[in-house]
């Protein structure tokens, strides 16, 4: 599978949901297989809260990790780069290149945005896809997949350039961020800014990756009950306990407890702390409605075909939310299909479980419209 890495620059403004713009700016993404001459075999990938552009493959054969879906992307896969050009971006307020908290506010200063960053929305996220896409001359897709924050984008897609793509297919979403989330979205943000070392935003991104972030850590390890299930937890873990640690020991740990150390504690070498804050705020302000009626005015707004699929051990997402999707639909006589993936992972199982979906995908993809 051919890979290529890439960093689109723009001068002209990228107006934004708030009312302010960032100008300059730019975006990084990389690219699977190969472009056809009639530019009619374009997939847009979009990845979820901690994802990059690196969706799929490896670099090297020395690289210990390959892209996030790459069960799910590549040659003979459900999402075929032998027949498909594939596009993965890193969404505007990442920290894997595209322009965000970290950059300078002006080209060539040492001052950097940090807590100055204007807010970012989905809607901002997709706006500068729609520019790169632009850019290049694909004005046409075949498909929009994206999972999580993901299908966040690839909704509004649907919603704000109708006609687009010709299938959109969203994983465990919702059409609008719920209250559940939101609060545990703000005691995320919460424990890193009331971590000293993050200092208002001034930190050194070399020390965080070096020395970590115990309000970062904590923040990753609170997401996690959203991205498994109880039920995997239970069978992950049980009651098991670390053999070293004695039981009467107060800090002594169950293995939840030492997976969830471990994994907080990996997460600030790799992702911004700055970023992590912006990009749940996205998510907190998601909602597919704003800027219409209701729901079902946004939705009336989509002439792609959309396709859902859902988890039923989402309980970050539940599947009733895009259920209710489905519904409006339905109502409107807009094509929709809806898929309920038996699973009791939890919200993951989009991440881990593409056995399960992924010829659903396969037989999406190989109707043309």
């Amino acid at each position: 599978m051919k890979i290529e890495t890439k960093k689109a620059k723009f001068r002209q403004p990228l107006y934004l949901e708030s009312g302010r713009l960032l100008e300059p700016w730019e975006i990084v993404y990389e690219t699977y297989g190969e472009l056809n001459e009639n530019k009619d075999n374009v997939i847009l990938i979009t990845h979820a809260l901690s994802g990059s552009h690196h969706a799929a493959g490896k670099y090297s054969q020395d690289d210990k990790k390959p892209g996030w879906w790459d069960d799910f992307i590549g040659d003979g896969k459900a999402v075929d780069t032998t027949k498909f050009f594939v596009i993965s971006t890193n969404v505007i307020g990442s920290c894997f290149g595209s322009t965000s908290p970290l950059h300078p506010i002006q080209p060539g200063s040492s001052q950097r945005y940090g807590l100055k960053f204007p807010v970012i929305t989905i809607k901002d996220m997709v706006k500068a896809q729609k520019i790169l896409l632009d850019s290049l001359g694909i004005s046409h897709l075949r498909a929009i997949i994206g999972g999580s924050m993901g299908g966040m984008q690839a909704l509004r897609f649907a919603v704000e350039y109708p006609g687009f793509a010709d299938d959109i297919i969203p994983m465990a979403t919702t059409y609008q961020t719920r209250a559940g989330v939101i609060a545990i979205n703000k005691i995320m943000k919460d424990a890193i800014l009331a971590d000293p070392e993050f200092k208002n935003g001034e930190y050194d991104p070399i020390e965080i990756t070096k020395n970590g972030l115990r309000g970062l850590e904590i923040a990753r390890m609170m997401g996690f009950l959203g991205y498994l299930s109880p039920k995997t937890f239970d069978k992950k873990f049980g009651r098991e306990y670390v053999k070293t640690d004695g039981m009467f020991e107060l800090f002594g740990r169950f293995q939840v407890e030492s997976y969830l150390e471990y994994n907080g504690a990996n997460f600030p070498k790799w992702f911004d702390p700055l970023s992590y804050i912006y990009i749940l705020k996205a998510i907190s302000l998601f909602d597919l409605s704003r800027g219409y009626i209701n729901l079902a005015d946004a939705l009336n707004n989509i002439s792609d075909r959309l396709h859902l699929i859902s988890f039923k051990g989402d309980t970050l997402f539940y599947p009733e939310e895009m259920r209710e999707i489905k519904t409006e639909m339905d109502k409107l006589g807009k094509f929709c299909t809806y898929h309920e993936i038996n699973s009791d992972y939890g919200h993951d199982s989009f991440l881990v479980e593409v056995e399960k979906f992924e010829d659903i995908v396969k037989d999406i993809l190989k109707e043309k419209k």
